[in-house]
């Protein structure tokens, strides 16, 4: 990391810092994550979850997960189940779960404390109206002709809003601040509106529903919260935060502290737009291998280990900037390299027959499962009379420099013997179908006498190998930043997926784990793919190219 990134991932910390030096909170750090459970979290949320649980583990404090739950419309409890798989899986665990709903009378009781105390008022102005007048940045609101209501009128209406008397968006409770603030959000902002929508928590219990700004400081504080982060877009809402808390009795007054959201690119963090691509099928689900979504970098092969090294070594600011996907890619690249064992898989095989191979013949010949992890152990390969081999590892005309099997020429298999092609058999249109091969029987594991072969290829043996099909993925947008486009899904990279059936990979593939990952030698680190495999059928998902700048 980057000594830039080191001074700026460190305000935060001087913050709490300062804080713990000042006895502020009882020397105690206390955190959550608080995500909407209206989909799937992403890349950005990744950020935000190590971040908020990183520092509570650093300063042994407490990090809550606490679902917002205040808009039914738009969430559900498959949502809250992912959430929580995500941030497991990411390697954390929450002090306490709680839920925004778990607050509402308590929510609704505080309400009515600010009406009592003249902070509030129900008003009877349209959405529509609402907008009109709130004014602009360079003109004050205009107030509403409910906003002198008398207190114990404002008191029954809101009494009566929860009993259900009104329609939707006939009444809204709205905070009492000031209409020629500088800041719109501190323009009267509405605290509850009416909504008759049946909750996944509370049922049909509640027809009126708090507004976030008013929700989220009040449960961070009923759950003794010391340290609110949140990304910059609440930093115009922090005056709100904070007069709410002002005004109220709650246990505690927390403190909102913002930094960069992640902007990452050839990705949308839009969970709407996200949504849009799921539910009109531009992608396979929440969890495909192309989302920006936790779910689908998990499925990709993705590890937790890489997504916490990507989310360090960008670091947190206080300034808003994009990152280079190679980032991410590096850090998975890095994890897997290291980690990963090798396996061989041939994606376009090409049939090589060795003549002087005995034909009852089969050789279980160690290869090692990292050349630089001797601990990972050796694997048994198969080796036999027919061999697989890529296509694209022949050439009967070679270009210049070619390393790899030509006509008359020779070439080491990986981890077995030197091979030369003596005939090329093709059907009746020319195409190369199968070659016939010779292979040295002195050159296991050492190199012939008299001669030198540079080239080196992979390959599995026909008989033993099984059927796999290799999914290619790139990256889902042929543009940086598809938000900049008119419309995002003209940025749809149409080459971001291909298909390859007909693949073979090595016999010991076949037990394959979930979530096993590996490089497939000298083509990429892949995963397999547990969901979609099927008897007689491996899948396999492509992770990351072997190199920088090598996607498709």
């Amino acid at each position: 990391m980057s000594t830039d990134n080191q001074l700026s991932s460190n305000f935060i910390r001087q913050i709490i810092n300062n804080d713990l030096k000042n006895n502020l909170n009882n020397g105690k750090v206390a955190t959550r994550f608080p995500p909407e459970p209206n989909g799937y979290l992403h890349i950005g949320h990744a950020k935000s979850i190590c971040l908020n649980f990183g520092i509570a583990a650093e300063y042994n404090g407490t990090c809550n997960l606490r679902f917002d739950d205040t808009n039914p419309e738009k969430e559900n409890i498959e949502y809250m189940q992912a959430i929580e798989r995500d941030v497991q899986w990411l390697g954390f665990e929450w002090h306490e779960l709680h839920h925004a709903s778990d607050y509402f009378e308590q929510l609704y009781n505080y309400a009515v404390q600010l009406i009592e105390q003249g902070q509030a008022y129900v008003d009877s102005l349209s959405a529509e109206q609402i907008r009109a007048h709130r004014g602009t940045l360079t003109e004050p609101g205009k107030e509403s002709p409910d906003r002198n209501r008398p207190i114990a009128e404002n008191l029954d209406l809101f009494k009566r809003m929860r009993a259900g008397e009104f329609a939707d968006g006939q009444y809204v409770l709205r905070a009492k601040i000031d209409m020629a603030s500088a800041n719109i959000n501190m323009r009267d902002p509405a605290l509850y509106r009416i909504r008759r929508v049946h909750h996944h928590r509370t049922g049909d219990a509640w027809c009126i529903y708090p507004m976030y700004d008013y929700t989220h400081c009040i449960s961070d504080a009923l759950e003794n919260i010391t340290h609110s982060l949140c990304t910059l877009e609440f930093e115009d809402h922090r005056p709100l935060y904070d007069w709410v808390l002002d005004q109220l009795q709650t246990p505690s007054h927390p403190q909102q502290i913002e930094f960069a959201r992640l902007q990452l690119e050839y990705t949308i963090v839009s969970k709407r737009k996200l949504n849009q691509l799921v539910t009109e099928k531009y992608v396979n689900g929440w969890d495909d291998p192309r989302m920006p979504t936790i779910a689908g970098l998990h499925r990709a092969g993705f590890t937790p280990k890489a997504i916490r090294d990507f989310c360090e070594r960008i670091g947190v600011t206080k300034q808003n900037s994009w990152i280079e996907m190679s980032v991410l890619e590096y850090c998975i690249r890095e994890d897997l390299n290291e980690n990963a064992p090798r396996a061989m898989a041939v994606l376009h095989p090409l049939r090589v027959v060795l003549d002087n191979y005995p034909d009852d013949k089969v050789e279980q010949l160690e290869i090692s499962n990292h050349p630089q992890r001797p601990e990972l152990g050796k694997r048994n390969v198969p080796f036999s009379k027919i061999v697989l081999i890529e296509q694209d590892d022949f050439a009967e005309i070679p270009p210049a420099k070619f390393k790899r099997l030509i006509a008359g020429g020779e070439v080491r298999l990986r981890g077995s013997y030197i091979i030369k092609c003596n005939e090329v058999i093709k059907d009746a249109e020319g195409n190369i179908i199968e070659l016939r091969c010779t292979y040295d029987s002195d050159t296991l594991g050492k190199n012939p006498e008299g001669r030198k072969v540079k080239g080196v290829i992979h390959w599995v043996s026909e008989a033993h190998s099984h059927l796999a099909e290799l999914r290619l993925y790139n990256r889902l947008f042929k543009v940086p930043n598809p938000d900049n486009e008119e419309n995002f899904l003209d940025a749809l990279n149409p080459d971001s997926l291909e298909i390859l059936t007909g693949c073979r990979v090595e016999a010991s593939l076949s037990d394959a784990q979930p979530e096993s990952r590996y490089q497939f030698e000298r083509t990429g680190y892949f995963c397999f793919d547990a969901i979609d495999s099927v008897a007689g059928k491996l899948v396999f998902n492509r992770t990351v190219t072997l190199r920088e700048g090598a996607w498709e």
